[in-house]
C-alpha cells in the first residue's frame, strides 16, 4: 500500500493542522520547562548547585539508555553501576596512561563508549534466556565482578585507593562549564532515546514486555530488538562514567555503590514504565532529594524503597501516570463498534495466486496425552475455513502449530510447497501469517494505535542507527505505519479510539483491535482463535460481515469458534476435531447434519 491511498481513507477523520501542531507543541512544552530551568540556574545558583545539576545530568545520560531496557523492555537490569564503573575506569587509565601511552581525552571517552557498549550487550545477554529476577541476579553478579577487579588490579586501576580522573580543557573545566558541557550531553541522550521510543523499536519492546507472545506472532525477534538496545545502553553509561569521573576528580571502587544502582532503577520506576519524561524527572528528583535529607543519607537505601512503596501503592503508573492528563477524561459508555468493511481494499494488498496452508500427519503428545493425532488439514486463501469441536478438541493447538508455538514430534506445516520452520512463532509475520489470540494480548499501557503498528513492525525499513539518528527512513516508517493502522482501526469500526489507552478499552473492542493489528500484515491467511467470545449479538453479526470481507481480499482464514450459528453463517468449509483427530470435514450445510458432529458437539 502506498502513503497516499492509506492517507485518503483516513482523510475524513484527520485533525486540522492547528491542533496536530497543538499538540506536538503539548508533548515539548515539558522538555523546554526543564531546559529553562536548567539554564538559569547558574544565574541564581552558587558553584554547590553546579555539581548537583551536573551529577543529575550525568545520571540521566545512564538512566536514559537503561530506560530502554528497565522501562520499555521490561528487562530487571538492576547492576547497571558496573558499566558506570568501567567507563569510568576505562577513561580514567586510558588519559593517565596505566597501561598504554597516555591518549588525548576524546579517545579515552570513545573507548570507553565502546567498552561499555561491549560489556553491555555481555551483561544483557542472559536477558534472551533468563527471566525477571534471575536477570536481575546476574546483572548483580557481574556488578560484583567489576568492583572486585578494579581492587585486585592496583597497577592499573589504584586498588582502593584509586586513580585521579581526567579534567576536561577550557572552558569546560570549572563547575559552571562542565555542567553546561553534561547538559549538552544529557540533552543528546534524551532526543536519542526519545527517537528509539517513539519507533517501531520502542514498540517492539513494549511489546516484548508486555506481549511477548502477540510480539512473536507479529514477527518480533527478542535478539533483533534487544541486541541494539543493549549496545546502546552500554555506550551511554560508559559515557557517563566517563564523565561521573571528571566530576568525582579522583576514582575509588567507593564511588559505585548499590545505592547507586538502586537510584537508576527506582529512577525508572517511580517515573513510570513505557515514558521518557517520568524517568527523566524521577532522576532529578532522586538527585535532588538527598540534599535535602542529608542527615539521612545513612538511610538511602531505605528511603528510596519506601519511597518505591509509596509510589507503586498510590500511583502503579509512577510520575508518568501522574502527568499524563488526556486519559483522564471520561469515555463514552455507550459505544457501538461499526466496521467498515468496504474499506479493507485499502489495508489488505495482496498479490494473487497465493498457495494452501497445509498441515500433514501432525502429532502432538504432552505427556502421555496426545492432542494433536495425525491432523490433517488444507486453509484454502481466500475462503473461511471453521475449525471447532468440544473443549480439549485440539483446535488451539492446532492453530499454536501453524502459529510455530509447538513443535509437533511428528508432521509438517507448510504453505504451498515451502515447509515451514516448526517451534520458531517470529518467522511466521514473514511468510504472511497472522493470528488473534483467545484472551486479547494487547499493550494495556500504550494507545490503541500503537497496539495496531505493532503488527506491521517487521514491515519497517529503517535500521536501529538510522532510527536513533532520526534519518529520513525513521519519518517515512512512522508516517506509513500510522496511515496504514488508522485505515485498519477505521476499517474495523475503532478509529474513534485511536489515541486511547488500551486498558480503558471495552473487551469487545479490544477483540476489533486485535483483528486490526494482524491486519496490519496484509496477510495471506489470518488464524483467528474465538474472536466472537464476549460479543453481544450484534458484535457477533458484524465480526462475521467483518471476517467474510477479509477472505473477499485474498486472505484464507482459518476460525475457531464455539458460536455454531457464526460458523455455519460465514465458513465455507468446516473441520471437526475431537480428542485431536478430524471427526469430519466438508461444506457446512453437510457437517450442520453430520450425525457424530451432531452427536458428539452439536447436540440435539
Amino acid at each position: 500500500m502506498t502513503v497516499e491511498t492509506t492517507t485518503s481513507v483516513t482523510g475524513l477523520r484527520n485533525r486540522p493542522f492547528g491542533a496536530a501542531r497543538s499538540e506536538r507543541w503539548s508533548q515539548l512544552a515539558p522538555y523546554a520547562a526543564l531546559a529553562a530551568i536548567a539554564a538559569v540556574l547558574p544565574w541564581i545558583g552558587n558553584e554547590y548547585w553546579a555539581v548537583i545539576g551536573t551529577r543529575a545530568a550525568i545520571y540521566w545520560v545512564l538512566v536514559a539508555g537503561l530506560n530502554l531496557i528497565v522501562g520499555f523492555a521490561g528487562q530487571l537490569a538492576i547492576g547497571y553501576v558496573a558499566l558506570l564503573t568501567l567507563g569510568a575506569y576505562t577513561t580514567s587509565v586510558l588519559v593517565a596512561g596505566n597501561v598504554i601511552p597516555a591518549v588525548p581525552l576524546p579517545l579515552a571517552f570513545g573507548a570507553a563508549t565502546v567498552i561499555g557498549a561491549v560489556f553491555g550487550l555481555v551483561v544483557g545477554l542472559p536477558a534472551l534466556r533468563l527471566r525477571t529476577f534471575y536477570f536481575a541476579m546476574s546483572t548483580l553478579g557481574f556488578a560484583t565482578i567489576v568492583t572486585q577487579i578494579a581492587l585486585a588490579w592496583k597497577s592499573v586501576t589504584g586498588g582502593g585507593i584509586g586513580i585521579v580522573a581526567p579534567e576536561f580543557p577550557a572552558p569546560f573545566n570549572t563547575p559552571w562549564g562542565f555542567y553546561g558541557f553534561c547538559l549538552i550531553v544529557a540533552a543528546i541522550a534524551t532526543w536519542m532515546s526519545a527517537n528509539v521510543a517513539h519507533s517501531r523499536f520502542g514498540r517492539a519492546l513494549v511489546a516484548i514486555r508486555d506481549a511477548e507472545v502477540a510480539a512473536e506472532a507479529n514477527g518480533i525477534s527478542k535478539v533483533q530488538f534487544l541486541v541494539p538496545v543493549f549496545l546502546l545502553g552500554g555506550a551511554m553509561a560508559g559515557i557517563a562514567g566517563g564523565l561521573f569521573a571528571t566530576l568525582q576528580t579522583y576514582v575509588t571502587p567507593d564511588a559505585f555503590t548499590f545505592d547507586l544502582s538502586v537510584l537508576f532503577f527506582i529512577a525508572i520506576l517511580i517515573g513510570g514504565r513505557g515514558s521518557i519524561l517520568g524517568p527523566l524527572l524521577g532522576t532529578i528528583l532522586l538527585t535532588i532529594l538527598p540534599e535535602f535529607a542529608a542527615p539521612l543519607a545513612a538511610w538511602s537505601t531505605f528511603l528510596y524503597a519506601v519511597l518505591l512503596l509509596v509510589i507503586v501503592l498510590a500511583v502503579p503508573g509512577g510520575i508518568a501516570d501522574l502527568i499524563d492528563f488526556k486519559n483522564r477524561r471520561p469515555l463514552t459508555d455507550a459505544r457501538e463498534i461499526q466496521p467498515q468493511p468496504a474499506l479493507l481494499s485499502r489495508v489488505i494488498a495482496r498479490q494473487p495466486g497465493s498457495q494452501p496452508l497445509s498441515l500433514r500427519n501432525v502429532v502432538l503428545a504432552f505427556g502421555g496425552v496426545r492432542a494433536l493425532d495425525g491432523l490433517d488439514l488444507d486453509v484454502q486463501p481466500g475462503r473461511v475455513h471453521g475449525l471447532i469441536g468440544p473443549n480439549g478438541s485440539g483446535k488451539t493447538t492446532a492453530l499454536n502449530v501453524i502459529s510455530g508455538y509447538y513443535a509437533p514430534q511428528n508432521g509438517s506445516v507448510a504453505l504451498g510447497g515451502a515447509t515451514l520452520e516448526l517451534g520458531h512463532p517470529e518467522s511466521r509475520a514473514s511468510h504472511g501469517i497472522a493470528r488473534t489470540f483467545q484472551t486479547p494480548r494487547i499493550v494495556g499501557e500504550a494507545s490503541v494505535l500503537e497496539n495496531v503498528m505493532i503488527g506491521a513492525t517487521v514491515t519497517g525499513r529503517a535500521t536501529f542507527l538510522e532510527t536513533l539518528l532520526a534519518l529520513p527512513r525513521r519519518a517515512t516508517d512512522e508516517r506509513v505505519l500510522k496511515a496504514k493502522a488508522t485505515a485498519a482501526l477505521t476499517a474495523v469500526g475503532l478509529e474513534t479510539l485511536a489515541d486511547i489507552r488500551a486498558n480503558r478499552l471495552q473487551h469487545s473492542e479490544l477483540r476489533f483491535v486485535e483483528i486490526a493489528r494482524a491486519l496490519m500484515l496484509s496477510p495471506a491467511f489470518l488464524l483467528l482463535d474465538e474472536p466472537a467470545a464476549g460479543l453481544s449479538a450484534d458484535e457477533i453479526d458484524r465480526l462475521g460481515s467483518l471476517i467474510t470481507e477479509i477472505s473477499r481480499q485474498g486472505t484464507g482464514v482459518l476460525l475457531v469458534e464455539h458460536h455454531a450459528d457464526l460458523i455455519f453463517a460465514i465458513c465455507e468449509r468446516v473441520t471437526v476435531l475431537n480428542l485431536g483427530r478430524v471427526l469430519a470435514e466438508g461444506a457446512a450445510a453437510e457437517i450442520r447434519v453430520h450425525k457424530e458432529v451432531v452427536s458428539a458437539y452439536l447436540g440435539a
